[in-house]
């Protein structure tokens, strides 16, 4: 039981961390914090917070949890405005998306505090945003990937796992570098590609055409473009170099694609499709025991 958690970002992945808690009974308090009275008026009228912070230094005041649920951009401006107020034996952890840099901002602003700070990541969303948008459910038998720091008690990351845990989630550990690695390749990249996709078509003159006859195969593949754009660019920025690596190595595997194409080779297409559709199924396949070992139980 936690008696006070301070949240800075009360929308989608804040908001849904704390409806999961207190529908857990584990959570007495949530203060909210935020840019816009508006939106944290909207969380707390949705029962997502009990109260609005007057300030920094009341939201850390007392305070066990502090979690930064933010655009990863504001995350260094967050921690500098939060490290003066941080008291003994208050964690502070994270949702974003990226992990080298948010560590680095960690470092820089606070200093000292640093052991206080556990960086963590919620593998879990929806393309809608806001308050509104928050689920008590959003984290049932999803990941939550740590990563934590050499300076971390190990108390403090359990605590912190603990939490995430009470919201239904599965605790897995990466450091940040291999945290940037992956997400480039699996998250941020395919991001890139929606939007993209989407981009190209809405600058098309006969733009109102295609998307009238553009049907499921469509939204599905195009389906995250509908995420926050500053989010998501505050994102690409961040991971910057992984995301240009994975960037290059799709190209010229479109590259070689269109080679293909070009000289009419089926066989080779049907091979490129073949690997890629055999790959999937073995994906959803894995993800489907790991959903039923979870239901019944086990290691």
């Amino acid at each position: 039981m936690f008696k006070k958690i301070a949240i800075f970002g009360v929308g989608l992945i804040g908001g849904s961390f704390a409806l999961a808690l207190k529908k857990a009974g584990a959570v007495e308090q949530v203060v909210g914090v935020g840019r816009q009275l508006e939106t944290l008026q909207r969380a707390q009228e949705l029962g997502i917070i009990d109260a609005i912070a007057g300030s920094v230094a009341d939201a850390v005041a007392g305070a066990e949890l502090i979690l930064i649920a933010a655009p990863v951009a504001q995350t260094g401006a967050i921690l500098a405005s939060i490290a003066p107020h941080l008291q003994a034996g208050t964690i502070v952890t994270d949702a974003g998306s990226t992990k080298s840099d948010v560590v680095l901002a960690a470092r820089a602003t606070l200093g000292g505090k640093i052991a206080q700070f556990v960086p963590g990541h919620p593998i879990a969303g929806r393309e809608q945003n806001g308050p509104e948008a928050a689920l008590a459910e959003l984290y049932v038998g999803k990941k939550v990937v740590l990563a934590p720091l050499p300076e971390n008690g190990e108390q403090d990351i359990a605590r912190v796992a603990a939490a995430w845990q009470q919201c239904g989630a599965l605790i897995h550990r990466l450091s940040p570098q291999q945290h940037d690695a992956v997400f480039a390749a699996v998250s941020h990249l395919p991001h890139v590609l929606a939007y993209a996709l989407v981009d190209d078509i809405a600058n098309k003159p006969h733009a109102a055409s295609l998307f009238q006859y553009a049907a499921s195969g469509f939204r599905d593949f195009t389906r995250i473009a509908g995420s926050s754009p500053e989010m998501w660019r505050d994102i690409s920025l961040a991971n910057q170099a992984a995301l240009l690596g994975e960037l290059d190595a799709y190209l010229l595997q479109l590259t070689r694609l269109r080679g293909l194409l070009a000289a009419g080779d089926g066989p080779a297409l049907e091979a490129v499709y073949s690997n890629a559709q055999q790959a999937r199924h073995s994906w959803i396949s894995a993800i489907e025991a790991a959903e039923q070992q979870n239901k019944e139980g086990g290691d």
